[in-house]
């Protein structure tokens, strides 16, 4: 067979049955992705002569005799295609997963097709950008800034790999290729709760190609933790590698390791794994009940707090008495509020890549934090810190999803038994059914209020599942509390349980335990506000915190986290101007009604446990400043805001930085990027590094021309000294031939912390008939301080009013009763697509901060936060039902009109 892949021919067989996308990964074309491997996200579109196909679902051979074009062959050599250089100048990306799908198709768009962009870019998805920026690239508009030396913050400069990622040269984990390497496939529970009885490896074993297969006997007996935070202490170390009790539908039994995925699969299948079945658990408030089927605690598992009621954790805490109270209130209002699961949909599976490599082992993954990462590997197989490295090349999306070691595992232990590369990639369903998802909260909310709608008292009830295990588990519990902080209230209570049941583990997800209680804080203020007959944007003015007022939610003690702005205010102010500008907008119809909603939040800075990063900073002798950190890049910024920060302390342009990062063996020790610590902690360790080696420059350049230190200052590549110039080259020359280096590494901390704010507010039309829902009018003000990039602090924002709307509005993680997820697979879990999201108007509070670089604030996690209450409350006012479960679905809208409507009939 003869093909034609970006202008050359070659002969080659594929494989039976296999899809073009493979076959051209094969051929080291790694620009086409892997999503879905079902046609629905489109990160895979090639051209078959000049049209654009999803890869994953065209069989190979049809390629025959057609010219195939991929990204890297888009444009010609040494010159970017029109589309790639708008992709980059938009910039249309953020962690650039997506993009080289995206490109390929939108570089075929007619004018009447850019027009119609819903229709035209509905077989390709987005989970970072919000798809304004995606619409900003395809109709040629320009974003990105050059930044004057010194004058880097502030200015919307492109990412470090924006090239890179528009013409798919950017490496993401499983963009390689390594001789030998072996491919590991996972065979999962199908029960919810059982014991292993046996597991007969013969009939696997007997497969062609199949050379390993590992059980809970093969795999090392030290119980700990996926979760990823520095002091482990805070999330219980409840799990095993492989173990003989398995805890819910998707769980790993055993491990088949194979010359191809192919006999890996196979493997899987053949394998004979007898269970004994055990009662299983799957609602909370059920598994807390006496007599309930116990996950832990038992003899042979005493890991639980409370093994008895399957309770991880319980916090009950109490300021003033809310019984007085509620007796010194005017209105009471009580409701419950019910979250459910909801998926990260990084288009980027889990994956890890492993081998051997001068007697050490390597580890390549899509992690949050290879830092910590390495610790757990190193804990797990009894390695000492120098025989491991662990590193991540640019990861497609995390969103919390990668806060977990939960593949580098496998490939680990099997590249330490055979020797191998061993390489370990999750499907779509495999991300569904057995990665971590958004804890699912029911929360109580009671609030009491004088008639001016003073608080008077204020108690949360919360329940949180917790899965099947406890990672993040009781972390995610705690950090509820910012949603109860943000309002003064002399009487507050917190009641809240994270409580294990038989399904899929929780775990980290944008918003960090903050988003489920926000959604039952907002709609409840919102519902009193209503009963009080007071406007909630004034309700909320009246009761939230100023600056100077302690943040109270669990306790009254001393804490890190400091007050100094009246930011939120300031947002909810913002918020509430434009909705007032935009009120004259019209219904679609007659059969449309309209409402408005808004909701605010608080966010700290930092996450409260221990936060550390470490930053070096090397001005090498090509004149080029080397930043090493330990941060990973996913979509949220920090990459371009590290250069930023270091070139505007050293006086120079971002093209005069070189960034080497998430490489334990090539950077310092740095928690992760997570909880916008990416900003706030390692911008502060940037920061240091980098004025300390400016301050070594200028104090060398001071003394070489004997003028006093005041008057030197950086000049991109030099140092004025008075009225005399030295390049840098000069000064590296001179301080070489003394011994001396220009470098230096800082550590920063998490602490102290401050708060971010944001409020969000939307102007909706919903169908009297149908329960369809449509967006007229979407804005978020947020208090980012300090800009440090404009346009990534709208990119950020966007994307997460939108993955906000899924949360509230599409996405469906539907389990059945005997806890299997039913529809894992993106079609049907719905993530938001270019047509189901707004325009959101991002409106930036003018603000500074005490405590973050240059005194700004992390954005990528705060903003999801108030979307889900907004649209809640958008669709009280609008139908005047009230919806207190998510997502809020037209099937759910139907039903609850009907049901309305049925009840004034009889009325």
């Amino acid at each position: 067979m003869t093909y034609a892949v970006n202008g050359e021919s070659f002969d080659a067989e594929p494989r039976p049955g296999q899809c073009l996308r493979t076959f051209l990964r094969s051929l080291g074309h790694f620009g086409v992705k892997k999503g879905c491997d079902a046609g629905d996200c489109g990160a895979c579109t090639v051209w078959l002569d000049g049209e654009p196909v999803h890869s994953c679902i065209t069989p190979a051979f049809r390629a025959e005799g057609r010219q195939v074009t991929t990204i890297e062959g888009l444009g010609s050599p040494g010159d970017l295609h029109p589309m790639q250089r708008q992709f980059r100048d938009a910039p249309g990306f953020q962690c650039g997963f997506c993009t080289a799908g995206m490109i390929m198709t939108s570089a075929t768009f007619t004018e009447a097709q850019k027009a119609d962009l819903p229709r035209a870019l509905k077989g390709n998805l987005c989970r970072c950008t919000g798809y304004r920026g995606i619409e900003d690239a395809v109709k040629g508009v320009v974003g990105i800034e050059t930044a004057a030396p010194g004058k880097a913050v502030g200015t919307s400069v492109g990412a470090p790999a924006a090239n890179d990622v528009v013409t798919g040269r950017a490496e993401f984990t499983m963009d390689t290729h390594i001789e030998g390497m072996l491919h590991l496939k996972v065979v999962h529970s199908p029960h919810a709760h059982a014991r292993i009885v046996s597991i007969d490896k013969a009939p696997a074993l007997a497969v062609p190609g199949v050379q390993r297969v590992y059980t809970w006997e093969d795999a090392p007996r030290r119980r700990f933790t996926t979760a990823i935070h520095t002091d482990h202490l805070v999330d219980p170390d409840d799990t095993y590698v492989l173990d003989d009790t398995v805890r819910f539908v998707g769980q790993r039994v055993a491990a088949v390791l194979a010359d191809t995925v192919g006999a890996a699969e196979e493997g899987c299948r053949r394998l004979v794994v007898e269970y004994e079945v055990l009662p299983a658990v799957f609602d909370p408030e059920e598994a807390m009940a006496e007599g309930a089927p116990q996950l832990h605690g038992a003899e042979h598992d005493p890991f639980a707090r409370d093994p008895v009621h399957n309770i991880l954790l319980e916090i009950h805490s109490e300021v003033g008495d809310v019984e007085a109270g509620f007796a010194e209130a005017d209105v009471i209002h009580r409701g419950t509020y019910v979250s459910p699961r909801v998926q990260h949909a990084h288009l980027e599976t889990h994956g890890s890549i492993a081998w051997m490599e001068n007697g050490r082992l390597n580890v390549r993954t899509s992690s949050q934090s290879p830092s910590i990462a390495k610790v757990k590997l190193a804990y797990l197989f009894a390695l000492r810190p120098d025989q491991l490295r662990v590193f991540c090349k640019r990861v497609g999306g995390g969103f919390g999803g990668k806060q977990e070691v939960i593949s580098e595992d496998l490939v680990a232990l099997a590249t330490l038994d055979t020797g191998r590369p061993v390489q370990f990639e999750y499907t779509r369903e495999e991300e569904f059914t057995t990665a971590s998802p958004r804890h699912p909260m029911a929360l109580t909310v009671t609030l009491g209020a004088k008639a001016d709608g003073t608080l008077t008292a204020f108690q949360v009830r919360n329940v949180s599942n917790t899965g099947a295990y406890g990672n993040h588990g009781g972390e995610t519990l705690y950090a509820g509390g910012a949603a109860v902080m943000q309002y003064r209230c002399p009487h507050k209570k917190y009641d809240a349980y994270s409580v294990y049941t038989n399904t899929v583990p929780s775990g980290a997800l944008r918003g960090y335990g903050m988003t489920q209680p926000a959604f039952a804080v907002e709609s409840a203020m919102d519902e009193l506000a209503r009963a009080l007959h007071i406007d909630p944007f004034e309700l909320r003015r009246r009761n939230i915190v100023r600056p100077g007022d302690p943040l109270v939610a669990m306790h009254d003690g001393p804490d890190d986290v400091m007050f100094t702005e009246d930011g939120l205010g300031r947002c909810i102010d913002l918020v509430d101007a434009a909705m007032a500008r935009t009120a004259g907008q019209q219904s679609p119809g007659p059969e449309w009604t309209v409402g408005s909603g808004v909701a605010s939040s608080l966010h700290e800075t930092a996450p409260p446990t221990e936060h550390i990063s470490e930053a070096w900073v090397t001005l090498g002798d090509d004149l080029v400043y080397e930043l090493a950190v330990g941060t990973v890049e996913f979509g949220e910024g920090t990459s371009t805001a590290h250069v930023q920060i270091a070139a505007q302390q050293l006086g120079t342009t971002p093209s005069r930085i070189r960034l080497v990062q998430s490489d334990t063996d090539r950077t310092g020790f740095d928690t992760g990027a997570f909880a916008s610590a990416g900003l706030f902690v390692s911008g502060n360790a940037v920061l240091r590094a980098a004025s300390a080696v400016r301050d070594r420059i200028l104090e060398f350049a001071a003394a070489h021309t004997g003028v006093h230190l005041v008057m030197c200052s950086m000049d991109d590549d030099g140092v004025v000294c008075g009225d005399r110039r030295v390049s840098l080259a000069e000064l590296v020359a001179l301080a070489r031939a003394r011994g001396i280096r220009f470098t230096a590494a800082r550590k920063a901390y998490g602490s102290p912390r401050s708060v971010t704010s944001n409020a969000q507010g939307f102007r909706i039309a919903v169908h009297r008939v149908t329960g369809e829902m449509r967006v007229l009018y979407s804005v978020q003000a947020t208090d980012a301080a300090v800009v440090i990039n404009p346009a990534q602090v709208r990119g950020q924002v966007e994307g997460g009013v939108a993955q906000g709307i899924g949360f509230a509005l599409t996405e469906n993680f539907q389990v059945d009763e005997d806890g299997v997820m039913v529809n894992p697979n993106l079609r049907n879990y719905r993530i938001p697509t270019y047509a189901d999201t707004p325009r959101t108007d991002v409106l930036l509070v003018d603000s500074t901060d005490s405590y973050g670089p240059m005194r700004a604030k992390g954005m990528a996690e705060c903003c999801i936060n108030p979307v889900a209450p907004a649209l809640a409350n958008a669709l009280h006012d609008a139908t005047g039902v009230r919806h207190r479960a998510l997502p809020l679905t037209p099937e759910r809208i139907y039903s609850r009109l009907n049901e309305s409507r049925s009840a004034q009939s009889a009325a």
